[in-house]
């Protein structure tokens, strides 16, 4: 079992950054890729980012890519997830996600295990 909290969410002003944390519970972090999915008022959670479980591979959704950075630190149990030139499209609920044994990286949230109940990000024209 894995508990996933975020933090760092806001408001921000467009232009702006920030950075979002998700802490994991648990001793076996490293054996979990990782993800970090949105979801805006009124539409369907989108994937925004993910990271293998060494950290060495990444991928990003096609709206964010260019702008947000996934990192992890295993040795902290945090997954990152720095957010730059911000716009109010952005505006969500993030929330970071586990899965287990990932190798890869997984952009479809339903291969995902464990979920956070996510942080608010607003960003403000």
């Amino acid at each position: 079992q894995v508990q996933l909290v975020e933090s760092g969410g806001g408001l921000v002003q467009t232009g702006g950054s920030l950075r979002l944390s998700c802490a994991a519970s648990g001793r076996t972090f490293s054996s979990y890729a990782m993800g970090w999915f949105r979801q805006a008022p009124g539409k369907e959670r989108e994937f925004a980012a993910t990271i293998n479980r060494s950290g060495g591979y990444t991928y990003y959704g096609d709206t964010v890519k260019g702008r947000f950075t996934i990192s992890r630190d295993n040795a902290k149990n945090t997954v990152y997830l720095q957010m730059n030139s911000l716009k109010p499209e952005d505006t969500a609920v993030y929330y970071c996600a586990a899965r287990y044994d990932g190798g890869g990286v997984y952009y479809n949230e339903r291969l995902y295990d464990y979920w956070g109940r996510g942080t608010q990000v607003t960003v403000s024209s």
